[in-house]
């Protein structure tokens, strides 16, 4: 729902999605300023009073109806104000993006680790929908789902906009069957196949998961691929889809992905840029039933994971 309602207001932008980048915007709230240039140096304190002077000049912001804000213009509560988002120095992620499958409905590609699926935080122009957005000239490109940035394998996009809510049902309702494969330690007297069930809820820091006592909210079934020497090569298959939910699990059961920096201890000094550790988690397939041609569409990632924890 939270995808259809973005790509609902994308398209109410007063901007056009420009070199893949689609517009941000920011709620002028009830308040004492005075003008708009007032209302941003509060409301992004992070950034330098000079670099939003500058940008208000140049007339990269605007209201609802892409008129020009100024550092100058009265404030007015209840408007939107749109602009484009930047990240300075954004690091540049060394990875090619595969696109397994296109129609004239849905794109599935091949998603390298570390290039992240959706502009977020540090990560802008080197995101998975930035890229195919700015590649192949499709603004109205929006994600069904979703991966980590630390996992590959296959993702879906949707170019139709009317066709987005039949496909996103599909992963609501657990109609689409989603298998992982993972590489990690060999736990002796670990019985396989296992499913695992838990109450994950956000932890500390709220960006990462822990498990609760209560009533599981996850569940997935973990099963034996190969075993090499203290490693093993596992299949995953979520039956719910909870964030990083693979990795708690596996975690919980004393086998952590190999290269995993949260989980079982979230690493604070992560390098994002260090690309030597992959995390080994790769969404192999992806299948389930079209909502349109009722066909079934199995897709299969090409990538390969490195046996070792390296």
């Amino acid at each position: 729902m939270r995808s259809l309602r973005r790509a609902q207001l994308m398209e109410a932008a007063p901007l056009p999605v420009r070199e893949g980048v689609a517009p941000s915007r920011v709620y002028m709230v009830p308040g004492p300023w005075t003008t708009v240039y007032d209302f941003l140096v509060e409301r992004f304190r992070h950034l330098p009073e000079e670099i939003l002077r500058q940008r208000l000049e140049n007339g990269d912001i605007v209201d609802e109806k892409g008129v020009p804000q100024y550092a100058h213009t009265p404030y007015s509560a209840h408007r939107w104000l749109w602009y484009y988002r930047e990240v300075p120095d954004e690091p540049r992620i060394p990875f090619d993006l595969e696109v397994l499958y296109s129609d004239e409905r849905i794109v599935v590609v091949d998603k390298p680790h570390f290039l992240a699926s959706i502009p977020g935080g540090r990560h802008l122009r080197e995101t998975v929908l930035t890229r195919l957005r700015d590649r192949f000239d499709l603004p109205q490109l929006t994600p069904i789902h979703r991966l980590d940035r630390d996992t590959a394998g296959v993702m879906l996009f949707c170019l139709d906009p009317a066709s987005r809510g039949a496909y996103q049902r599909l992963f609501q309702s657990r109609e689409v069957i989603k298998v992982y494969e993972a590489v990690a330690p060999w736990r002796e007297g670990l019985s396989l196949p296992h499913t695992h069930r838990s109450r994950l809820v956000p932890g500390d820091p709220g960006f990462i998961m822990t498990e609760e006592p209560g009533e599981p909210n996850s569940e997935t079934r973990i099963e034996l691929i190969k075993h090499l020497g203290d490693l093993a090569l596992y299949r995953l298959t979520p039956v719910t889809g909870r964030k990083h939910q693979l990795r708690v699990h596996m975690s919980a059961l004393g086998i952590p992905i190999c290269n995993d920096a949260f989980y079982p201890q979230w690493m604070a000094q992560e390098d994002s840029t260090d690309f030597s550790r992959p995390l080994q988690l790769l969404a192999r397939t992806v299948e389930f039933i079209d909502p349109f041609t009722a066909r079934r569409r199995r897709f299969t990632s090409r990538r390969k994971l490195v046996l070792s924890c390296a």
